[in-house]
């Protein structure tokens, strides 16, 4: 019996072995077959992620930390975009590159699925003077901003990976829904803090506001028209430092991805708050590395706007 038992044994702890191995090689060729789904903006990577959760493996086409208005993707990341089943981009001009590639799956201009804000005339003026070598046209790209928007874009997601894999239909539905109350929360939050304000007015080095100022009814003055690469003039400067003499204005944004020299002197040169706004484009590495989510972001964006605007 003992001798049969040791005969016996060495091959049960061969046949685990191999069980366990050939488990092992299951669980990598499904880690290797996820559908990949790559995205351009920030705002978009945090849509995807929430929805999709680990069942797919998401290309964050911009790097986190990078300039979205001035990036250009290498060779190696071209293919590898080439290479997802889906692509979500911004559109509205915000990615040049993309008109010169042929993706070899499916491609979703986003844009497309939103409510755009046209640039009014004075605005579109002043775009126009700083911005000759800017391809956004008269439309403002920064629509991730308005949660009604948000709301398409997690919807237009949603169907969109339900019709990649549609075995996780209702992991994914369940998912847009937590997803879409998040949006409906902050769109409330916005209007309540942002009700009754003593400022009507904000300044910012970059035009990033006008959907947020469009929809919770205040102004924006920036130093530059939608593309934070312009250079400002010094008629510009002292445009800016006038109106906040004459507003009242009590701090001014800059953004991390701007260079940020002139709008400090200004802030210096008129004795107010010097404060970033996060217009999520895209996100620094420390937010990132600090697993921060659109909602994290734009809460913190309220409670500056809210102090910016001096609202009750």
């Amino acid at each position: 019996m003992l001798k049969r038992v040791r005969i016996l044994f060495p091959v049960l702890l061969l046949l685990t072995l191999l069980g366990c191995n050939e488990k092992t090689k299951e669980h990598a060729v499904e880690q290797k077959t996820k559908p990949i789904v790559a995205v351009t903006t920030f705002a978009l990577y945090d849509v995807v992620k929430h929805i999709a959760q680990e069942s797919v493996e998401i290309v964050n086409i911009l790097p986190f930390g990078v300039d979205p208005h001035s990036f250009e993707p290498t060779p190696k990341l071209m293919a590898k975009i080439e290479r997802a089943d889906i692509v979500f981009y911004s559109g509205a001009g915000l990615e040049p590159w993309v008109k010169n590639f042929r993706f070899k799956h499916k491609a979703i201009d986003v844009s497309k699925f939103v409510d755009l804000r046209e640039l009014e005339s004075d605005e579109s003026e002043f775009h126009k003077h700083h911005d000759e070598q800017c391809s956004h046209s008269t439309i403002d790209p920064h629509y991730w901003l308005d949660f009604t928007n948000m709301q398409r874009i997690t919807h237009l997601v949603t169907n969109e990976l339900i019709t990649l894999l549609p075995k996780n239909k209702e992991l994914y539905l369940a998912n847009e829904k937590k997803y879409m109350h998040m949006l409906q929360k902050l769109d409330k939050a916005y209007r309540k803090h942002l009700q009754l304000c003593k400022q009507e007015q904000v300044v910012i080095s970059h035009n990033a506001l006008g959907y947020l100022a469009k929809k919770y009814h205040f102004k924006v003055d920036s130093l530059t028209g939608l593309s934070p690469e312009a250079q400002p003039s010094a008629k510009d400067i002292t445009r800016v430092m006038k109106e906040i003499k004459k507003e009242g204005v009590s701090t001014i944004f800059f953004e991390h991805f701007v260079n940020d020299k002139i709008i400090k002197s200004i802030a210096q040169d008129t004795g107010i708050k010097l404060d970033v706004f996060q217009p999520l484009g895209n996100i620094t590495a420390d937010e990132a590395k600090a697993g921060l989510t659109y909602e994290d972001i734009m809460y913190k964006n309220l409670e500056k706007l809210t102090k910016a605007l001096d609202c009750n």
